[in-house]
């Protein structure tokens, strides 16, 4: 009974934010531009909508998922896009055209001017992504990035790289490991950007000297993680892309948390980085509250 009226009193909580933070997040942004940074040849946002809530990603168990896959209609979707761009948010990350052509044509047929980050990892395939989707960049997948360098087949990562430049567009490289992001600046790699994750999602040790028995339920996020990868982020010449900022949802018990991470973000990472984030604005307008966020503490030197 404990635990279920601390939910309902989160909840109600929630409802009452829904009402009432929205409307002052957006007066209070609307004098102020978004910030933005350099890629390439192209100025975007500082904030870029991820897409994992959309495709029913939530790392919260397979209830969240499935709540996140039927919220997110392709028509929802669509106006999901349109109120980040009207929110000054003008790039959105999407995986696999498959996935995401559903709901890019109808955005692009709507006259929308958002730019797009497609995050990928089938070299063969390449090609026909750019000609369907039209990113401005490609991305290799992160997952995939730190299982190849471990099973030493980081070679086929930069042959992505190159296949991507080929195909005409800026080439990215995504990963949870920060030894991956380090080596790829080390050796000299032709990547115009990373993304990295704060968590190292990937690690499957975490005490090699004892055995922590722990329940299967996704993936472990460890407190520390962002601190190592920021350092990272800030060592590399390239501009990066810190994404799960948010711990996918675990700094989200209220908006205090929220603000305090995009703080530490901003704060940790160079000035000509960004943050993509995930959102699943249902029961609050978390897209002009991390807006304002960005706004407030994202300004770009």
């Amino acid at each position: 009974m404990t635990t279920r009226r601390s939910f309902l009193t989160q909840i109600a909580g929630l409802a009452a934010a829904t009402a009432l933070g929205p409307k002052q997040l957006l007066d209070a942004a609307e004098p102020t531009p978004m910030p933005t940074i350099q890629l390439g040849k192209h100025r975007i946002s500082r904030l870029v909508a991820g897409s994992n809530p959309l495709l029913g990603y939530s790392y919260s168990g397979p209830h969240a998922n499935q709540h996140m896959k039927e919220y997110f209609t392709p028509e929802r979707t669509v106006e999901f896009l349109q109120n980040c761009e009207r929110a000054g948010i003008t790039t959105h990350q999407f995986s696999t055209p498959d996935r995401a052509l559903p709901y890019l044509r109808p955005l692009r047929e709507r006259g929308s001017k958002m730019t797009f980050i497609c995050l990928h990892s089938q070299r063969e395939q390449i090609k026909d992504a750019v000609a369907q989707a039209q990113p401005i960049a490609m991305v290799h997948h992160g997952g995939a990035t730190d299982r190849l360098f471990a099973a030493g087949k980081a070679g086929e990562v930069r042959d992505y790289v190159k296949a991507v430049h080929d195909a005409g567009v800026l080439a990215g490289v995504s990963a949870h490991n920060p030894d991956c992001i380090k080596r790829v600046a080390d050796e000299g790699w032709e990547v115009d950007f990373f993304m990295t994750c704060f968590y190292f999602l990937t690690c499957k040790t975490v005490n090699k000297d004892k055995e922590i028995p722990m329940l299967d339920f996704g993936l472990p996020f460890f407190r520390d993680d962002p601190k190592v990868m920021t350092q990272v982020i800030r060592q590399v010449k390239q501009p990066c892309f810190g994404f799960k900022i948010l711990g996918s949802g675990r700094h989200c018990s209220n908006q205090q948390s929220v603000r305090a991470a995009f703080k530490f973000a901003f704060e940790n990472i160079k000035p000509t980085d960004g943050v993509i984030v995930g959102m699943f604005p249902w029961f609050f307008d978390e897209v002009s509250a991390n807006a304002q966020y960005t706004r407030e503490l994202g300004k770009a030197a």
